[in-house]
């Protein structure tokens, strides 16, 4: 039995396996520099490995590589697929293609004489100021207006006209176009006119049809418009992608993480649950191990490469309905993630005038001055020249052969540059691990913020929660992001570098279907609220029974969204029969968010949800079982020099495995990991629990 859950992000993908197989444990034991091995209960192991996302001259993808390197088969041999019984993996494939704009070509079909309604959009200006304002640029190629109208009584005013449609269908075909996103006025509710067209397109034989009233059966033709068109730019593309996948896993069950943070099976993962695909299985990941360590209040915190999320859970995930990604708005449940361009490949620079990080990431190829490949400095170059990251104690896999260590010197010699061009300019003379230390200070605030945006900013505050921090280079700068917002508790799972992939394995099969309302919300209207949720239940329950596994246990959760009448912002309930505790919980949640309440405005309901979560079997977690007698400490593997605090120190550095339950580490002090390393600044002391918990604490 071998199980793999994988997360492929844009500078590294991680590869957690479950397994039972003691040969695939005996071959791996020989290479334990690449892999890292954990014997679970009952005979069974996890294996975590990393590799590069993109080595074109190693590989065509990264999954499949892994799992080939974990079986231990050359590129050119078949996988033997009978061995795998399921992979889970979160993708980046449809965010990449959303932000550099490489989808498929699409034709928008819409109500006649709304040809640039999306175009228009809500004439937001985000910077208020500019003068030049930049739309971002349609995700659709072609428009074909389609005479056709409903009223918002649903009386047919005009009917649609086949033969033309057909003809307009006909000639966008002969263009080459395969895609088409069908948008029409009140069609969430009176969809006939929808299901006609696409019945049309079907015949003439395009091979991706998104209908709006199915994509995002809600009101406001804009941002239904909108999912609609994003469902069919991306859906193709990956498409293309899960067939390439399972063409090397004939007969193994494939599943995606959506950006709801649920499961799907790979023939019913789309284009618009697959934006944050990723980012979500880092935050399954985070919120499952830590109620497992027995915390309930969690800032989650994934530093990657290119990028980092930050999202905050108080007993539920929480979900947007109205979200903007890559300048594409989208009216999806979609986990609430607040992503910002810091990451450890983020690119550092100084202007003329002040030091700058990012938003350019190096990415992994060529990635940071240190992999070996002519990057730029970047965070992580910071990092190594401040001593926090030591080469002989991070993979090495870089160079032509992908056998070298990181290249410190490059490193010592750019940042000696960076000084001297530095100095040209502000005549003040600064050391290179000043200067270091700078960027690193001003990476810490951008993130600092990113949380501030998610927590305090709504009215939470973050010195009860713990910093469940993960992601390669989270380690690097937990101590310092809680520093800087007042946190005193940092929680990171023996994972956490490969949080996103082990997530995949934690996660459940979801399934969510929504549909609008608006309505007043009194008595009379529950009853046909029920009903509604009832069929919306109903709906999601076939589809789940379509996937294997049905013996597992089933949860249903209902949700209302409320307005006050004459605004639109939506805040989510739990949906009850009792109408005082909806307008109570409502008010309360308006009064946190918003500061202040309007109870004399009626509450509007603007549309409800039902969501059905199909547990799955997820790997338990070891209790291991302390061998040293209680006083004998742990010994360092060495000392060495870390600039932290203005000041350099003797930091001892010890190996995660020699440590043992109980054992406490005062900072300044580094912990390294096979997949991440872990800076324990001054002031702060870490603490390993009995189920492997590294538990860092504010002295």
């Amino acid at each position: 039995m071998l199980k793999i859950f994988a997360d492929r992000g844009g500078t590294f993908t991680d590869i957690v396996a479950v397994t039972n197989n003691q040969t695939i444990i005996d071959k791996l034991s020989n290479n334990t520099e690449r892999f890292l091995i954990i014997p679970l209960p009952h005979q069974e192991w996890v294996i975590v490995y990393k590799l590069l996302s993109e080595n074109p001259e190693q590989y065509e993808d990264a999954v499949i590589q892994g799992i080939r390197d974990i079986i231990g088969i050359s590129s050119y041999e078949p996988i033997p697929y009978q061995t795998i019984e399921v992979v889970k993996m979160g993708t980046t494939v449809a965010t990449n293609a959303l932000l550099e704009r490489h989808g498929d070509r699409v034709v928008l079909l819409i109500t006649k004489g709304f040809q640039d309604a999306l175009r228009i959009g809500y004439q937001n200006r985000p910077n208020i100021f500019a003068r030049q304002i930049i739309l971002p640029t349609m995700l659709y190629e072609q428009v074909v207006e389609i005479n056709e109208r409903y009223d918002a009584h649903g009386n047919e005013l005009i009917s649609v006209n086949i033969e033309q449609v057909s003809n307009d269908l006909q000639t966008v075909y002969n263009t080459g176009i395969r895609s088409c996103a069908i948008v029409f006025m009140h069609s969430d509710r009176y969809p006939k006119h929808e299901q006609q067209v696409a019945q049309i397109a079907q015949e003439i034989g395009f091979t991706q049809i998104s209908i709006s009233h199915q994509v995002s059966p809600l009101m406001k033709l804009v941002s239904r418009g909108d999912t609609t068109v994003v469902d069919a730019y991306l859906t193709p593309i990956l498409r293309r992608y899960v067939n390439q996948v399972a063409s090397h896993l004939p007969n193994v069950r494939l599943m995606f993480m959506k950006s709801d943070g649920g499961l799907t099976d790979a023939d019913q993962f789309q284009g618009k649950d697959s934006i944050l695909s990723g980012p979500a299985g880092g935050i399954v990941g985070a919120v499952e191990t830590s109620k497992r360590a027995g915390f309930d209040l969690i800032i989650t915190f994934d530093m990657g490469g290119t990028s980092t999320d930050v999202a905050h859970f108080k007993g539920e995930y929480e979900r947007e309905l109205d979200s903007e990604i890559a300048g594409a708005r989208m009216r999806v449940p979609v986990l609430s993630i607040n992503t910002i361009a810091a990451g450890g490949g983020s690119i550092l620079y100084f202007d003329g005038s002040s030091y700058r990080v990012g938003p350019e990431s190096a990415g992994s190829n060529p990635g940071p001055a240190a992999y070996r490949r002519g990057g730029p400095l970047t965070v992580t170059d910071a990092n190594i020249m401040l001593g926090k990251i030591h080469p002989q104690y991070f993979p090495a896999v870089f160079g032509s052969e992908g056998k070298l260590p990181l290249d410190q010197e490059i490193v010592i010699q750019k940042f000696r540059e960076l000084g001297e061009q530095i100095k040209s300019v502000t005549k003040n003379h600064q050391t290179s691990e000043q200067i270091a230390s700078g960027f690193i200070a001003i990476a810490v605030e951008n993130m600092a913020n990113a949380i501030k945006k998610i927590s305090l900013q709504r009215g939470y505050d973050v010195s009860e929660y713990v910093l469940c921090c993960f992601g390669g280079a989270g380690g690097q700068v937990a101590c310092l992001i809680a520093d800087t917002l007042g946190m005193r508790k940092i929680f990171l799972h023996p994972f956490a570098g490969v949080l996103s992939a082990y997530g995949m394995g934690l996660a459940d099969v979801r399934v969510t279907k929504i549909t609008g309302v608006e309505q007043p919300l009194n008595q009379i209207l529950i009853p046909q609220l029920q009903k509604l949720m009832a069929s919306l239940e109903t709906q999601a329950m076939s589809e789940l029974n379509q996937q294997p596994e049905t013996k597992l246990t089933e949860e249903v959760i209902k949700k209302a969204n409320l307005k006050y009448e004459g605004t639109n912002s939506i805040l989510t309930v739990a949906f009850t029969s009792d109408i005082a505790e909806m307008q109570q919980k409502f008010a309360t949640e308006h009064k946190s968010r918003y500061g202040f309440m309007q109870t004399e405005k009626p509450l509007i309901v603007e549309s409800i949800s039902v969501e059905v979560i199909q547990k799955m079997d997820t790997p338990e977690e070891p209790i291991i079982i302390r061998k040293r007698s209680i006083e004998e400490t742990p010994q360092p593997v060495k000392i060495v020099q870390m600039f932290t605090a203005e000041q350099w120190h003797d930091t001892p550095v010890y190996l995660r495995e020699n440590l043992q339950p109980g054992d406490n580490i005062n900072g300044a002090a580094i912990i390294v990991e096979k997949i991440s390393t872990i800076v324990i600044e001054p002031n702060w002391q870490a603490k390993l629990t009995e189920r492997n918990h590294l538990i860092l604490s504010k002295k």
